[in-house]
């Protein structure tokens, strides 16, 4: 499939150069390229992993592991545990997400929604960093409880980052090596970050939530920008496990943005998690 791409490519580019990019024909022709790039980028995911939206006492375990691996082992971010799960006040109203490795049924990755319920449930970046958001229109405290939500916790495990180019300080929370990628080399993006982030979207999505927040380091927000998800900084960066800043992002940002080459695969990944019940 990848074969058959770059050939189609190299001759849609050859005849796009004989007839001018700007001509009718040759806008027609980068339409269908950026049609089998979007098409390709999809399947890539969709052959080989899946979202899971964790409901069962089982698939959170499996979560929870996850983040002890990354954020405690690992990253040192938190104490171990002899249970050996990363856990905390705020997955009591939280729902995580995995992406599932098909061929092995193992977990590559993970990542959850904080959502909270109640007037007194609090967003993490509310109850640790509050005080670093400075867009006084943006703040959650704005909001009725029901309409915001934090995307934190995302995790990739080293066992899923065995390429060379994936093995670099920041790879675990999901940060792509920009001395590695470029726009144009989509195909070799690292799928299961991406794919987190689309399934956090897409439960943003389907339960109607309107505001969402992220607490993370400023090169992850532009590694997010490879694929137009751009999030908006809503304050200054602050030491909190590392340099980190307050973004916020809502459904007509992310869409406004987002590459066309992924908006099929996140359609995908919507599809697949409109069919778990709204919560």
């Amino acid at each position: 499939m990848d074969q058959i791409l770059v050939a189609n490519k190299t001759i849609i580019g050859r005849v796009k150069s004989i007839v001018g990019r700007d001509s009718k024909l040759g806008k027609a022709l980068g339409g269908l390229e950026k049609l089998q790039e979007a098409k390709f980028i999809s399947k890539h995911f969709s052959d080989f992993l899946e979202p899971v939206v964790a409901q069962s006492e089982n698939t959170r375990t499996e979560s929870y592991n996850i983040r002890h691996k990354v954020y405690c082992e690992e990253l040192k971010f938190e104490p171990l545990n002899q249970d050996r799960i990363e856990k905390d006040e705020f997955d009591a109203f939280s729902s995580p997400c995995l992406i599932k490795h098909k061929s092995s049924g193992h977990y590559a990755g993970t990542v959850r929604l904080v959502r909270p319920q109640l007037d007194d449930q609090l967003l993490p970046i509310e109850k640790f960093c509050l005080n670093s958001i400075t867009h006084e229109t943006l703040n959650p405290r704005n909001f009725a409880r029901k309409d915001v939500c934090e995307i934190s916790r995302l995790a990739v495990p080293a066992e899923f980052r065995k390429r060379q180019m994936d093995r670099f300080s920041g790879a675990a929370l999901g940060v792509i090596n920009e001395q590695t990628y470029s726009e144009n080399e989509l195909r070799c993006f690292p799928f299961i970050a991406i794919g987190l982030y689309f399934s956090a979207a897409a439960l943003v999505i389907h339960n109607d939530i309107k505001h969402t927040y992220v607490m993370m380091e400023p090169r992850l927000a532009r590694s997010m920008r490879f694929v137009g998800i751009q999030f908006e900084q809503v304050g200054p960066v602050i030491n909190y496990h590392g340099k980190r800043a307050p973004y916020y992002i809502n459904p007509s940002l992310l869409y406004a943005n987002l590459r066309p080459s992924f908006k099929l695969m996140l359609k995908n990944i919507q599809e697949q998690v409109n069919e778990y019940p709204r919560y």
